[in-house]
């Protein structure tokens, strides 16, 4: 296990691997898949100060492409729409709720549990992609600049690893 913790973390130390890496791991971590992306953004820039920038920008571009993915998905799942109208009726209401605040729901796509299938929501629902997409990076963009820079102590009373 040991070896494979070092293998991952020179990886990431090196800036050809790093940045594409994290990619792909915020991608991925945008889709219905159950992981995150915040560790590898907070490893890379650990390791590698000078990418504290491209590192946010490469993690808010991956999140956001694996939130179209999933924005896709839920396109695509038209008989699930269907099923929808026999749900009970907390779910109504929250399907009135994404309806009512159309794309600009997705700039809470970031969320942990429910951003990914808000996302899948959206796609059901037929909101326009590209606003969905927009609002999607708005946010995740906002969540990386502050959970990373959180992390590295820049603000006053952060906690410090």
């Amino acid at each position: 296990m040991d070896s494979w913790m070092h293998t991952l973390l020179s990886w990431l130390a090196l800036p050809e691997f790093g940045l594409s890496t994290l990619f792909l791991v915020a991608l991925l971590s945008a889709t219905l898949l159950p992981m995150g992306s915040e560790a590898v953004l907070f490893g890379l820039v650990k390791l590698n100060p000078e990418l504290l920038w491209p590192a946010i920008v490469v993690a808010t571009l991956g999140n956001t492409v694996g939130g179209a993915i999933t924005w896709w998905t839920g396109y695509g799942a038209e008989r699930a729409y269907e099923h929808l109208r026999h749900r009970p009726p907390r779910e109504v209401r929250l399907l009135q709720w994404l309806q009512r605040f159309g794309p600009r729901a997705c700039l809470v796509s970031w969320l942990p549990i429910v951003g990914d299938p808000l996302c899948a929501l959206a796609g059901w629902l037929r909101l326009p992609f590209w606003p969905c997409v927009g609002y999607m990076m708005v946010g995740k963009f906002l969540r990386y600049v502050v959970m990373t820079l959180a992390l590295l102590g820049w603000f006053p009373g952060a906690w410090q690893p």
